[in-house]
């Protein structure tokens, strides 16, 4: 039996459909599994970041129970003497922001400072969270 052109010209455009979707899918497959899958903890979780680092490090050094339940606690109070510096710093960190933004209002004009307060408040917003994740600094 003998295959007429148009016969072979739709079975070469289905091998090529076929192709590129086994191709796409091998593509999204990798995709998913080295951008999504690979990253670990959430990036904007740091109490999960920390958790996962202790994990990896009890894992990669081969800690006992003992000397994990010791590292933990020296993390702890490392973490707390960590949040006692930022508290201390925290008030120059404010007034050189509050400067900066009161500099920048200067310049603005009438109808750029309410554009500016919303942009400072999604700012602000997004700080807080940040810094709630972060366990309050």
């Amino acid at each position: 039996m003998e295959t007429r052109p148009a016969s072979r010209k739709a079975i070469a455009w289905l091998a090529l459909v076929f192709a590129l979707g086994v191709a796409l899918g091998v593509l999204g497959t990798y995709v998913v599994t080295t951008r999504v899958f690979a990253h670990g903890p959430d990036e904007n979780n740091p109490a999960a970041q920390r958790a996962q680092n202790r994990a990896t490090m009890a894992r990669e050094v081969d800690l006992t129970a003992d000397q994990q339940k010791q590292v933990d606690a020296i993390l702890d109070s490392v973490l707390a003497r960590y949040n006692a510096i930022h508290q201390t710093v925290q008030p120059q960190y404010d007034q050189a922001r509050q400067d900066g933004r009161a500099q920048i209002r200067q310049l603005l004009t009438p109808e750029q400072q309410p554009k500016f307060d919303d942009f400072l408040k999604r700012l602000d917003d997004e700080r807080k969270a940040r810094e709630a994740a972060a366990g309050g600094h």
